[in-house]
């Protein structure tokens, strides 16, 4: 049997340490580990379930890697066509990665109706269209009909319906300038069959989602001209590399921008959660350690005698030491414990329930996402179980100054 182990399993079982000067110091050193674990675990789990989210919704509008002519365009319209006959549609097999790729065109116009008027960008886009990435934010109808003849079918936002005072099933204008701005605007009745919310309201204010037909015809474009191409790769961590992959795949005529770059912005606004992540993990770990070295220095003078005993018996310094750090072991995995349940049962509450809203014109959003990453909890816990006993180690050397003589006689 391990000795120092048996010791230590003796001195946490005691009932007289209970009563001591040392039960509110414990019991505090283990409160400041739950504390900083729940912290720790909520601030990986909002953090990156914030970064995940927003990434989700502006690739669902956009897709990953764009692909378009060489252009000075800063705007979301479509301006010079581009064939859709290219050797990476309808599948790019020279770029491994690639899930998807499917071809849209975007017109500027604005919606009419007997009370207001909104300026619109139509986003036509094909049978191929990758509709399960817009499914779980269409609340309300459904999604128009693309695989058949041309309709009038399309898809508005919520935050647009509510201003136009739309529902699904209304019948409403719209009008696109022609090219040159010369000319009646050409107008176009669609019927809204679908309505979404996506809580990302630079889309929201944006997208009117209907047939790439359209947008054709009203630009005059020949069968088969697009605006642009957009692409799905399957590993988000590699966007960079795929796109710069694409981009010497694809012929020199053609750009790609990656939406890291499209949406500069948004993307390095993200990365800060990142920065603050650590801070939040660091000042965690400092005050947990902190309070467990204070733990133990008070277990140590208050077990002076006991050192002094089993030193007497023979027993070495480093044997000594670890009757301690077994001990502050157990304190350790007793918060650990209670922050993992309390964390874990919080961050569940909110992802069933969406109890904490957000300002969707701050963070995009409505609801505060959560992703629960079992590995990061998994590296969290045995991080602070590592660097509190490694620097526990330190103050644990006061038992090599305790001298067994003075100890017992020590009250």
């Amino acid at each position: 049997m391990n000795l120092e182990y048996f010791i230590a399993r003796r001195l946490v079982k005691s009932k007289n340490h209970k009563s001591s000067i040392s039960a509110p110091i414990i019991k505090i050193a283990i409160i400041a580990i739950a504390v900083g674990v729940i912290m720790m675990v909520i601030a990986i789990a909002t953090g990156v379930g914030l970064q995940d989210k927003i990434r989700e919704k502006v690739s669902a509008f956009n897709g990953h890697i764009i692909i378009s002519n060489f252009d000075d365009n800063q705007s979301e319209v479509s301006v010079e066509p581009l064939s859709i006959h290219q050797e990476f549609y309808p599948r790019f097999k020279t770029v491994s990665g690639v899930n998807h790729v499917q071809a849209i065109a975007s017109k500027a116009g604005i919606i009419r109706t007997a009370e207001a008027f909104e300026g619109i960008v139509f986003k036509g886009v094909g049978k191929e269209y990758k509709w399960d990435v817009l499914n779980e934010y269409i609340i309300e109808g459904r999604k128009p009909d693309l695989m058949h003849n041309l309709n009038n079918e399309v898809l508005l936002s919520q935050y647009l319906a509510n201003r136009l005072n739309l529902k699904v099933g209304d019948t409403f204008n719209t009008f696109f300038m022609k090219e040159g701005g010369n000319g009646m605007p050409n107008l176009r009745v669609f019927k809204l069959v679908g309505i979404y919310n996506s809580g990302f309201q630079e889309f929201d204010a944006t997208y009117l989602i209907g047939d790439i037909r359209h947008v054709q015809r009203i630009n005059k474009w020949k069968e088969g001209q697009v605006g642009s191409f957009e692409i799905f790769i399957d590993d988000f961590s590699q966007i960079k590399e795929k796109g710069e992959e694409i981009y010497h795949a694809i012929p020199s005529t053609l750009n790609c921008q990656t939406i890291q770059e499209k949406y500069f912005n948004i993307f390095e606004w993200l990365k800060l959660f990142d920065t603050n992540i650590l801070v939040i993990i660091v000042i965690m770990i400092v005050v947990s350690t902190i309070n467990m070295v204070v733990a133990l220095l008070v277990l140590i003078l208050e077990r002076t005698q006991m050192v002094g005993m089993l030193k007497a018996l023979g027993a070495t310094n480093w044997s000594v030491r670890k009757v301690f750090l077994y001990n502050a072991a157990y304190l350790i995995i007793k918060g650990l414990f209670w922050g993992n349940t309390i964390s874990i049962g919080l961050l569940l509450i909110q992802k069933y329930f969406g109890i904490i809203q957000l300002p969707p014109e701050n963070y995009y959003v409505t609801v505060a996402p959560v992703a629960i990453d079992v590995p990061a909890i998994l590296l969290i816990n045995l991080g602070t179980v590592i660097i509190c006993l490694a620097l526990l180690l330190i103050p644990s050397y006061i038992i090599t100054k305790i001298s067994p003589v003075k100890a017992l006689r020590f009250d």
